[in-house]
């Protein structure tokens, strides 16, 4: 997760955008604005340009693969009140631009969000795909769990990776599993994906599951109270792992000992939890999975470990 200190003095007003007669002028003073501001990104993308990009693609309504001359196009004076409201709402309110927009993407994948859950952010897309490689190689993956699904995202992703699978995907959060439902049906999956209300595992019904998949809260307590603006804006529920990170995960892993299949795995990304992980729970020997930007913050643990 990006991080980035709080603004010692908040923006409380844009400058002058007269001045601003293309879309490459508003990147530009986009790009200043974020600095000014001292803006958290990482929740939609990593630099000022892409995600003030992004807004403003989507506040014009202009396809996000527009041809670059677009940035050199005459903006009318509606289009130009549009991109100075959008850009205050983002330096000023500071509201994630998820949110602004409703929609989070995960590779070519599109999922509705609100603040009724944090915005999609996950090692797990590229990861997904490599998950069979770690099964026998005669097994079809026919049950899959996404736990603390929030939106519902990587539910999906597992179906759309294992297409004869039924997936369950559990949230504690009615009004996670609200939004959930939005993108199940949005992505034509109710029939394979099936939402649960639970703490964890307690209240699913028993099912023995080939991948047990989770990217749950692991924020420790007091990261979560000194998190930028931006993210406190989402649930708090959602990120914060207890005193040490740890809370969720180590019920989860007694629980997902009845759960799974003799070849089954557990994967969990958890942030910034490598060293403690490998310190509790030493007896499982941890797999860490490789990610492109070597952060190697997924681990997985095949079902013998955890008998």
């Amino acid at each position: 997760m990006a991080r980035a200190k709080k603004s010692p003095a908040p923006l409380t007003a844009l400058p002058p955008t007269s001045q601003l007669a293309t879309l490459r002028d508003w990147l530009a003073f986009a790009e200043d604005v974020y600095a000014r501001a001292s803006l958290a990104l990482g929740q939609v993308a990593t630099t000022a340009h892409d995600e003030a990009l992004y807004l403003f693609l989507r506040t014009l309504d202009w396809p996000l693969d527009s041809d670059p001359r677009v940035l050199d196009q005459k903006l009318s004076p509606a289009q130009r009140i549009a991109l100075r409201e959008i850009l205050a709402r983002r330096a000023i309110e500071r509201i994630p631009a998820g949110y602004l927009t409703r929609e989070a993407f995960l590779g070519e994948h599109r999922f509705y969000v609100d603040e009724r859950v944090i915005i999609p952010r996950s090692y797990f897309l590229e990861l997904i795909p490599t998950l069979a490689t770690y099964l026998p190689s005669n097994v079809t993956v026919k049950n899959a769990v996404d736990v603390c699904t929030g939106s519902g995202c990587l539910a999906l992703l597992l179906a759309h990776e294992f297409p004869k699978a039924k997936v369950d995907a559990i949230d504690l959060s009615p009004a996670a599993l609200e939004v959930a439902a939005i993108n199940v049906k949005a992505h034509q999956l109710t029939r394979r994906v099936t939402l649960h209300k639970s703490d964890v595992f307690t209240s699913v019904p028993p099912v023995k599951y080939d991948i047990l998949l989770s990217n749950p809260p692991y924020e420790p307590s007091a990261l979560c109270d000194n998190l930028p603006v931006e993210f406190q804006k989402e649930p708090r529920m959602a990120l914060d792992g207890g005193k040490d990170g740890l809370d969720i995960i180590r019920r989860l892993l007694i629980q997902a000992r009845d759960r799974l299949q003799p070849h089954g795995i557990v994967v969990l990304e958890v942030g910034a939890l490598q060293p403690a992980m490998n310190k509790e729970f030493k007896s499982l020997r941890l797999q860490w999975l490789e990610t492109q930007d070597g952060s190697n913050c997924v681990c997985l643990i095949h079902a013998a470990r955890l008998r």
